[in-house]
């Protein structure tokens, strides 16, 4: 059986934190989880929502990004639903290709650039989870993003 998974990650102090995201499927509790950690250097959320897709979210300031990385998923999971409208995108139909949406380039200031991430994302031999230690690995954190993996 295939489960979600979520993981937010904060640097402060010039280290990462990382703890496990208690909800994947509701965009409101993962805004506020992502605004309560935020540090200096913001907060980040990466979302595995099953075998399926990916979530990221982050927030630095006043400013929230999120990007998901399969809007046809809106099609079947409520989370990406919401989530495709409150990005403001267009409502995917049935025969859409697969394509990410949102704000693709939210990781670009930490190094893991829109095409960088777009390539680990479009990886097919990687489950959501692992694209997600990909990059919290490229981000400075696949310790602890590991150890919460671990801890789940």
């Amino acid at each position: 059986m295939s489960v979600d998974f979520g993981c937010i990650a904060w640097h402060e102090d010039g280290r990462w934190d990382a703890s496990a995201l208690n909800s994947t499927r509701d965009i409101g509790l993962i805004i506020d989880a992502l605004k309560s950690q935020q540090t200096n250097g913001g907060a980040i959320a990466l979302i595995a929502i099953e075998d399926e897709f990916v979530i990221i979210g982050r927030v630095l300031g006043d400013q929230m990004q999120m990007m998901i990385s399969d809007v046809t998923y809106a099609l079947d999971y409520e989370v990406a639903a919401e989530l495709v409208e409150i990005l403001d995108l267009e409502f995917p139909e049935d025969e859409d290709e697969s394509q990410p949406g949102g704000d693709i380039d939210l990781l670009s200031d930490l190094g893991v650039g829109q095409m960088e991430l777009l390539a680990i994302l479009d990886d097919t031999e990687l489950y959501p989870d692992e694209q997600l230690e990909a990059i919290a690995n490229r981000l400075g954190f696949g310790e602890q993003f590991n150890q919460v993996i671990e801890s789940n």
